[in-house]
């Protein structure tokens, strides 16, 4: 009970922040050009700096190499994730221009503007390294595949034909400053204390500024455009049912083979698996001339839900 008060706590606070970004975005005191400045500084700037700062404080080189069992359990959840989905379009005959976004909506999850602010005010910073696991793996996942699975689903494009792939997009700034970070970490290159804590000082913005993100995001999207038709039911449970039960299922079959991970890591990846789809799906879909409503709707019920699911998930997680 006491664990359950507290996470009902936690998605309080990010709730209350979310909340302000919406009546600062709806009350137009936020206009078009705050909301494309603050994605700016949160992806380009801030959050490279945080992992930065985060991962030379919470990692070592022997730590580095025990993520890995990590690494290999959300690779294997993200595959079985794309498999299941792949065949749920199949059976339920999802039209073409949703396919994609019902797709990532089970493997791809909002780790960065939803899911780091509730692992940080669920966990705290010691689970950032596992965050970082679960970061990297949705990264490659998003980019790699998910948009090829939209790209696919363009009802303008013939059958076969092929489009070029922006291959930048594998890197953006938040995997490029994890990645710098580790060779300062490999190679031991030693990091002045005043840049130390400048770097510090500005991605302690990331989580505010990210739940305040979130609540223009939905203000945007508008509450009442939340509807709930069979595609969108089944997107949902795909995220919030499949996704973080096909972690559960690898974590335990880990543990049933002697190579349990440690609670906070095991933790932090269900989580992250429930987080709600990705805030740029949208965008996305909408490049690909898809169903961009449909996406809007999916987008914005999951980050509502999740609300309600994280308490529920926080109490499945502490009897694994």
């Amino acid at each position: 009970m006491e664990a359950f008060i507290t996470s009902l706590e936690s998605v309080a606070e990010i709730v209350i922040v979310i909340a302000l970004g919406y009546w600062l975005r709806s009350s137009g005191r936020l206009g078009d050009e705050f909301k494309e400045n603050i994605s700016f500084i949160i992806m380009k700037i801030a959050l490279p700096a945080s992992i930065f700062v985060s991962v030379l404080k919470y990692l070592t080189r022997d730590k580095l190499s025990t993520l890995t069992g990590g690494l290999v359990f959300a690779f294997a959840s993200f595959v079985c994730s794309y498999l299941i989905a792949w065949i749920l379009t199949k059976v339920f005959r999802i039209r073409k221009g949703r396919r994609g976004t019902f797709i990532n909506m089970f493997a791809n999850a909002n780790t960065i503007f939803i899911g780091l602010p509730l692992n940080m005010a669920l966990f705290g910073t010691k689970s950032l390294p596992y965050f970082l696991v679960y970061y990297v793996m949705n990264t490659i996942s998003t980019w790699a595949v998910g948009v090829f699975f939209i790209s696919a689903d363009d009802p303008t494009v013939e059958k076969g034909t092929k489009k070029d792939f922006n291959w930048k997009k594998l890197l953006p700034a938040p995997l490029v400053g994890f990645l710098v970070s580790l060779v300062f970490l490999l190679l031991a290159i030693p990091v002045p204390e005043w840049i130390d804590k400048t770097l510090d000082m500005v991605g302690g913005i990331v989580t505010p500024m990210s739940l305040i993100y979130i609540g223009i995001i939905l203000a945007d999207a508008g509450l009442k455009s939340i509807g709930f038709d069979r595609d969108t039911i089944l997107a949902l449970l795909g995220r919030f049912i499949f996704a973080p039960a096909i972690m559960i299922g690898f974590v335990l079959l880990g543990k049933s083979m002697g190579n349990a991970l440690p609670s906070l890591e095991s933790s932090t990846l269900i989580i992250q698996a429930a987080a709600p789809g990705l805030a740029v799906l949208p965008i996305l879909v909408g490049q690909s001339h898809g169903d961009v409503e449909y996406a809007t709707n999916v987008v914005t019920t999951s980050t509502v839900l999740f609300v309600v699911v994280v308490p529920i998930l926080m109490q499945i997680v502490n009897f694994i």
